[in-house]
């Protein structure tokens, strides 16, 4: 199947591991022009050589997006750089810190990131024949998961938040979708933190998928690739779970 992604303009915030680099990698393998940051400047730069084999244009900034001015001026001069902006992917979250007990570092990654940056980057989007903006919410918001925590909550929001949105800037040509990955696990990431530090919980987390097998990031990057590109051009509204049957609800 062709994505239509041949060229288009891709904006992710967080790209330089996890999800959001497995991501980069598909969009750049599509013909994507491509920008992202990421706080460590040497995973920047290795994810910056990564992608650049692919031949399309590469932005790799190292960023601490807590500096909300910054992270607006990063937004605006990125998509000048790029040529405009086509798909945006607010993937940077407190989690990837560990801080997801901590509601104001939540609130001001997860909630502000995505909701600064839609709106730095609305006026681009309107100008694509292909807007459409991918937010990262998390199974951890549409139930239950180990303590109530910052994290938990802030996915949840911004699940209302897309839904709203999409509602909002339909009529400009600009799609709305959410993903709601499950626990994912991949070298240097939560979850093997805490196979050394809980195995207990990762013991009996790892019992609960249907599928019987954690997941790894490139399972997650394939739907948000998908639901960005022009080949899902009638999916707006819509929140896709990718948790291997991790959560036990029932999804009307």
């Amino acid at each position: 199947m062709d994505l239509g992604l041949k060229g288009k303009k891709v904006i992710l915030t967080g790209g330089s591991r996890g999800i959001g680099r497995a991501a980069l990698e598909i969009f750049a393998e599509e013909g994507c022009d491509v920008a992202f940051f990421s706080r460590n400047a040497e995973q920047v730069a290795a994810t910056v050589e990564s992608l650049s084999r692919h031949g399309g244009k590469v932005i790799g900034t190292a960023l601490d997006m807590s500096d909300h001015d910054a992270y607006r001026a990063w937004l605006s001069s990125t998509a000048e750089e790029l040529g405009g902006c086509d798909i945006f992917v607010p993937g940077a979250s407190a989690s990837g810190s560990g801080a997801t007990g901590d509601w104001d570092a939540c609130f001001n990654a997860d909630i502000k990131g995505t909701v600064l940056g839609c709106e730095a980057l609305q006026p681009w989007l309107e100008k694509s024949d292909a807007g459409s903006i991918v937010i990262m919410s998390s199974t951890a918001g549409t139930e239950t998961f180990i303590v109530p925590q910052a994290f938990n909550a802030m996915k949840a929001a911004l699940l209302t938040y897309a839904k709203q949105l999409g509602q909002a800037i339909g009529p400009k040509g600009i799609r709305v979708n959410a993903v709601s990955p499950g626990p994912i696990a991949f070298p240097g990431g939560n979850w093997e933190a805490i196979k050394g530090a809980a195995p207990a919980l990762y013991d009996a987390t790892e019992a609960q998928f249907a599928l019987g097998r954690w997941g790894g990031p490139d399972e997650v990057a394939k739907t948000i690739v998908f639901l960005a590109s022009p080949a899902s051009s009638y999916t707006t509204g819509t929140n896709v779970v990718i948790d291997g049957g991790y959560t036990k609800r029932v999804q009307f």
